[in-house]
């Protein structure tokens, strides 16, 4: 069981027993001084300073029971005719304690009745009433109020540290879901760039083995081309994958991988036309005009749609059409192939197509053409946010 602390990392046990002291020694000062010579400071007042004092050890337990009992052991001394010892002294710290732990109320109820009852004995007693009002009752009136505020002021600050913490908490807590999900969404563009060049590259060498299959012995210079083509797309698939490898390497890297664009599509569009397909590009995008996450966005939507179009259409024709419309960049790529029936080529690289321009505030369709072929239509801004 561990020790209880303050706020502050001292030992609360420590605190009270400290307060304990003060209480009783402050009650018998008062009764040894005797300033009003009753002759009355006998031992047994002495006791009750104790039985003050040690009830303060309970007041974080139980508060609004230290304050009761104080309270009414104030009355029982006074009943007994010991030397007087001011009538709010000894219930000090009890009324601080009891507005501490949030009962106000009991604190300010409990210093109204020892002040009234104190004002009623001086009456009785025939005490003058200016001395009543200007010292005995200010005097009385200022430790109770003086204990009550403290007592408050401390609940005040302790519940705005706890706030303050809690807050503390749930930023930090914040802080790490965005972590967590700038981790997935780095993680998911891995994965997507990572199908769209992977699976790019293995098609082309697929389609590119067959050619240089069928080439063999009959027209050695188709079999060197696709053989020559196989090597230059294993080389730049090759580039980028240590590109992605260093990124993640790298402390604070950005797992991207090498910045490519509209400009690279050149290069797989000659890629495609090598094994056989007929592939048309009609780029009309000004270069810098996209923002560099639209451009590479743009380049891995016609990747993967070339790649489709070559591993599932069987399409001997290809349409790659990129240009500006009112502050928008229109991405057509078409091939005439018949495709899996209905369903229509839906696989991951759709779905990453797909999350790519949602990504970047755009959208994409895809489904059959006007020929029967099979449609990919992506819609981007220009400029990411706009």
């Amino acid at each position: 069981m561990g020790v209880p602390l303050s706020t502050d990392g001292v030992d609360q046990r420590l605190v009270d027993a400290v307060l304990g002291v003060g209480v009783t020694l402050g009650v018998a000062a008062t009764i040894a001084v005797d300033l009003d010579e009753t002759g009355r400071a006998d031992p047994g007042a002495y006791l009750f300073a104790g039985v003050f004092g040690a009830l303060v050890l309970a007041r974080r337990q139980a508060p609004r029971a230290v304050l009761v009992a104080t309270v009414l052991g104030v009355f029982l001394y006074y009943a007994l005719g010991y030397a007087p010892i001011g009538i709010a002294l000894p219930a000090v710290v009890a009324l601080a304690s009891a507005a501490e732990a949030g009962h106000t109320r009991w604190a300010v109820g409990a210093g109204t009745v020892l002040v009234s009852a104190a004002a009623v004995a001086l009456v009785e007693e025939g005490r003058p009433l200016d001395y009543l009002v200007s010292y005995e009752m200010l005097t009385n009136v200022a430790l109770v109020a003086t204990a009550v505020t403290l007592g408050a002021s401390i609940r005040a600050r302790r519940e705005a540290r706890r706030h303050q913490e809690k807050l503390h908490r749930v930023v930090l807590a914040e802080q790490a879901r965005e972590a967590e999900q700038r981790l997935r969404e780095e993680r998911l563009s891995i994965a997507r760039d990572l199908h769209d060049v992977v699976g790019h590259a293995l098609s082309v060498i697929a389609l590119h083995g067959n050619v240089a299959a069928e080439a063999i012995g009959r027209d050695e210079d188709v079999a060197r081309r696709a053989i020559g083509q196989i090597g230059r797309t294993t080389s730049a698939t090759m580039r980028e994958l240590r590109a992605t490898v260093k990124v993640l390497r790298s402390p604070g890297g950005r797992p991207e991988l090498a910045t490519l664009g509209l400009a690279g599509v050149p290069d797989l569009v000659s890629a495609a036309r090598e094994t056989g397909v007929e592939v048309v590009a009609e780029l009309d995008v000004p270069g810098g005009v996209l923002d560099g996450a639209v451009d590479a966005a743009a380049y891995r939507i016609v990747q993967e749609s070339l790649t489709n179009a070559l591993r599932h259409s069987g399409a001997s024709r290809v349409t790659v059409r990129a240009g500006l419309d009112g502050g928008r960049l229109e991405l057509t790529v078409c091939d005439d192939g018949c495709g899996p029936g209905d369903a229509l080529r839906p696989g991951a690289g759709m779905a990453g197509i797909e999350e790519r321009a949602v990504t970047l505030g755009g959208g994409v369709s895809f489904g059959r053409s006007d020929d029967g072929g099979f449609a990919v239509r992506a819609r981007l801004p220009v400029r990411v946010g706009t």
